[in-house]
């Protein structure tokens, strides 16, 4: 049976109800104390790669069971009240996650248009994976 909905669609929708922030948004608010950078690629993809500094690795399997308090997989920094803003490596992933945790009621959130290789290929900090440093 062939499906009904492709990935395209999927993240075109996502799109039409989150809010992508531009790479100079994006940048605006890289060092705030109250904005948290969320990478939500898998780990082989940053060790490959590279991060944004200081952002939380939150792999995409597990969002939204650390997100939700009553999940025993919680994790604090996602009650922190602060605003979230994700990327993958293109802006698919995170597209999708975006909506999801926004559905979830996480808020505020967004996430970065083209992902982690335009936040790279700008020209924009980046670093090696650190030690997880949160909750």
């Amino acid at each position: 049976m062939p499906i009904t909905k492709g990935y395209k669609q999927l993240i075109a929708e996502a799109r039409d109800k989150i809010r992508t922030l531009s790479l100079d948004e994006a940048k605006a608010k890289f060092g705030n104390p109250n904005v948290i950078f969320v990478d939500i690629r898998d780990i082989r993809e940053i060790e490959r790669e590279g991060m944004i500094p200081d952002a939380f690795h939150a792999p995409r399997g597990m969002l939204e069971f650390w997100v939700d308090p009553e999940s025993p997989y919680h994790k604090e920094i996602f009650s922190s009240g602060k605003e979230f803003v994700l990327y993958c490596q293109s802006a698919w992933r995170s597209s999708l996650a975006t909506l999801a945790l926004q559905e979830m009621g996480l808020s505020p959130i967004s996430h970065i248009e083209g992902g982690y290789k335009a936040w790279k290929e700008s020209g924009l900090t980046t670093a090696a994976k650190p030690v997880q440093k949160h909750n």
